[in-house]
């Protein structure tokens, strides 16, 4: 008997579940592939997001738990994996600097949120991303890259970006 427990990559699988309509093929192979993962990485991920309750099966198609998701989300996410922030640099931005959000906040230059990127092209403070691969697979999924941006507006935002945040979202859960 082993505890299991969910690593970031799990929350990005999560959310990509999350946002499949009707004909999205999920198979192991195409989550991998958009989420710059390995099969195999996609594989465990979707299993411990099955063991945590965020990911179900129901006849046989793989399924968000929309509730449990932003449930954890909302409540559980910046304790989890708590924001970490590095000095200004150039990236992609994300949070309350990136869109739905971003037409709401008029930050100053130097107080963007970026994800530190090569190909970036926006300077900001820097924020980890929840998982390394998350700015290349955002910078090929604009749906993706609102998704992960409004949970990182809820991982590290203030209170204004949280509660905006959390009324965005759930219009990406189909």
């Amino acid at each position: 008997m082993k505890q299991t427990a969910l690593k970031p990559q799990d929350l990005l699988m999560a959310g990509r579940v999350a946002m499949a309509t009707a004909g999205d093929s999920l198979t192991f192979a195409t989550l991998a592939a958009s989420l710059n993962l390995s099969a195999s990485e996609a594989h465990a991920s979707v299993q411990r997001g099955q063991a945590s309750g965020l990911l179900v099966r129901e006849f046989g198609e793989l399924r968000a738990n929309r509730v449990a998701l932003m449930e954890f989300i909302v409540h559980g996410l910046k304790y989890a994996f708590p924001p970490v922030f590095g000095p200004v640099t150039t990236g992609c931005p994300t949070a309350g600097s990136a869109p739905p959000l971003a037409a709401a906040f008029a930050a100053a230059d130097d107080l963007r949120v970026v994800w530190p990127d090569k190909d970036g092209t926006t300077r900001g403070i820097a924020l980890c991303p929840l998982y390394p691969t998350v700015p290349e697979a955002a910078r090929r999924d604009r749906r993706l890259y609102e998704v992960m941006a409004l949970i990182d507006a809820i991982r590290a935002g203030a209170s204004r970006e949280r509660e905006l945040a959390h009324q965005h979202l759930p219009r990406y859960f189909a």
